[in-house]
């Protein structure tokens, strides 16, 4: 390659043709993980069609089975279990306004998951042709709908997993009832729905200094961080509102 820009040194270029390297390699090794996620053998056979509970077609709570998640000709349905309530031991402030900001702040939406949605409300409409996508909370209906209407949400599936146990059959929450943000893949092949993929890096052990990355690499706000010399830090954390 001949890439090069104003006012760069041969040092900085020597050290950026380095990194290219790294770069293609990561590609590399981007694309064979995917590939390897595609070859993954089935998966369990899903224990019971959980039902959940949404928002019907005339906007009443209505209750939906996991297999009425998956739409006529896409067979694969991916779910972000929101961590609301939030961890009991988050203390980054709550809403400041609105309905939500009135509960308690163990009981309110963990700030974290809530800026990972706030960028899927956007990718949902990109991604609705081709799979099915819904966010599930423990919280009940009326509560998550609420602060979706708060927050601005417009094309994010919502539902309440209050009544099933959905979120402590697929790691999603801890013995003690803590909700924890997996994101949970299932593919349907004809009658039968089975899991498929689910962000185990979450419960890996990590390094020093490393983020766990299990839904992060999805995520727009910290991969632009990435780009940056400052990285993603260690003192920063996403909130609610910056003001």
């Amino acid at each position: 390659m001949s890439i090069s820009f104003p006012g760069e040194s041969a040092e900085y270029r020597a050290a950026r043709d380095r990194l290219l390297e790294q770069e293609i390699e990561l590609r590399r090794a981007t694309e064979a993980v995917a590939a390897a996620r595609r070859d993954l053998p089935p998966g369990g056979v899903v224990p019971e069609d959980y039902v959940f509970q949404g928002r019907g077609d005339d906007g009443t709570p209505t209750e939906l089975p996991l297999s009425k998640l998956f739409a006529p000709g896409k067979d694969s349905l991916v779910i972000y279990s929101f961590m609301f309530p939030r961890d009991p031991g988050d203390e980054r402030p709550g809403p400041e306004a609105g309905q939500t900001a009135l509960l308690p702040l163990v009981d309110g939406p963990c700030p974290s998951c809530v800026a990972l949605l706030d960028q899927l409300d956007g990718a949902a409409e990109h991604v609705s042709p081709h799979i099915n996508f819904a966010v599930v909370a423990k919280a009940a209906l009326p509560r998550v709908l609420t602060f979706a209407e708060e927050r601005g949400w417009r094309r994010l599936r919502l539902l309440s997993s209050a009544g099933n146990t959905f979120n402590r059959d697929y790691h999603a929450e801890t013995a003690d009832g803590a909700q924890r943000p997996m994101l949970t893949v299932f593919h349907r092949d004809g009658a039968t729905i089975r899991h498929f993929w689910s962000s185990e890096l979450f419960y890996a052990p990590t390094e020093p200094g490393q983020d766990p990355r299990h839904a992060g690499t999805i995520e727009p706000v910290w991969n632009l961080f990435d780009l940056t010399r400052e990285g993603r830090g260690t003192d920063w954390d996403e909130q609610l509102s910056y003001s």
